[in-house]
């Protein structure tokens, strides 16, 4: 096996990560990773949280797991394998570098207390992106804000009006790292998003150019018109490539709960861009916190809902954040055109 040195520029981002999240002595702290993926990220995540006093392992599963279907929302490498999944409750905190994402495996191993960090973007994303405690306050007031309303309306100047009924489901903040038991969180994000009520999503989305495609890490590129009735999405139109793009895309799973409606948010990372796509030389190699997480953002989504506790387990997911946006939270205005409207949620010097 050839000798890996550690970056100590990320060994020392790792560990202001790993502090962050308050690893101490005394802890223990798992990297989890599937075949030759990451390595560089595990060696470093284990020195650094050794730094810290903490006692750390690797568990590193075959990539494509016990014969399961691997790649898909809620379908990854420890799908099956219990004797890891009984292994990693027994921990503090993973680092999770395989993506457990959607599935009832991580639901299950936060439930025992172990707290969780998804990391996937490269190294330069990580940097540009690393979590501050302002944003850590921001994207948790925008939970706040969330859990207090019953009924979200969205509207955008290319003709978006829809409403979401809340309630029945609980909000997610992500602001890049977790130092509660069981918590999860993705390291760099910062956004804050629910889900509606079941059934209680109805209006017309307005896809418009500029508005990203994330799993095809696309722009929009000619409005492509949604009509929402009960949840789901009950007509597709537009003359571009992109509404076709779309309907084949959800088509291809063969599961008509792909048209439903999921998660709903917004965005607050100042430090996150719109632009990414267009600007890195590198976009092959990013995940979509940049999309995710871009300051003003809304987060419209489609497909499953588990990760908030619903039922809806399609593979079938789309992350679309909107730009320029309104949004309000019952008679609270959040958003104006893109731009925060609500004092408290905007920014240093924004």
């Amino acid at each position: 096996m050839s000798r890996q040195i550690v970056d100590v520029e990320m060994l020392e981002l790792f560990k202001a990560e790993l502090t962050l999240c308050k690893v101490k002595k005394g802890e223990v702290v798992a990297v989890l990773s599937g075949g030759e993926d990451q390595q560089e990220y595990a060696q470093a995540f284990m020195l650094a949280a050794q730094s810290l006093g903490a006692t750390t392992f690797h568990l590193n599963v075959p990539k494509y797991g016990q014969g399961k279907v691997a790649g898909l929302q809620g379908r990854h490498a420890l799908t099956g394998n219990q004797p890891a999944i009984d292994t990693l409750k027994r921990v503090d905190m993973v680092i999770d570098l395989l993506g457990l994402l959607f599935s009832r495996e991580q639901a299950e191993i936060q439930e025992a207390g172990t707290r969780i960090l998804r990391v996937m973007e490269p190294f330069h994303i990580l940097k540009k992106m690393f979590p501050t405690e302002d944003l850590r306050r921001r994207t948790e007031l925008s939970r706040t804000l969330l859990q207090s309303a019953s009924k979200m309306r969205i509207t955008s100047p290319g003709g978006t009006d829809v409403t979401y009924g809340l309630k029945q489901y609980p909000v997610i903040s992500e602001y890049g790292y977790t130092d509660e038991p069981g918590r999860w969180d993705h390291f760099p994000s910062g956004f804050a998003f629910t889900q509606a009520t079941d059934g209680d999503v109805n209006g017309t989305v307005v896809l418009m150019p500029g508005d990203i495609l994330c799993a095809f890490k696309r722009y929009i590129q000619s409005p492509v018109t949604l009509t929402v009735k009960g949840g789901y999405i009950v007509d597709l139109k537009g003359e571009g490539t992109d509404a076709l793009l779309i309907k084949n895309y959800i088509d291809s799973f063969g599961d008509p709960r792909g048209w439903a409606i999921s998660h709903i948010g917004w965005g607050s990372n100042e430090r996150a861009t719109w632009h990414h796509i267009a600007a890195s030389q590198v976009v092959a190699s990013e995940h979509i916190m940049n999309a995710l997480s871009f300051y003003g953002n809304v987060l419209f989504s489609t497909g499953p809902n588990t990760e908030l506790g619903g039922t809806n387990d399609t593979p079938c997911h789309l992350d679309i954040p909107l730009r320029g946006c309104s949004l309000w939270l019952d008679d609270f205005h959040i958003l104006d055109k893109g731009d925060f409207a609500y004092p408290e949620l905007r920014a240093p010097g924004r």
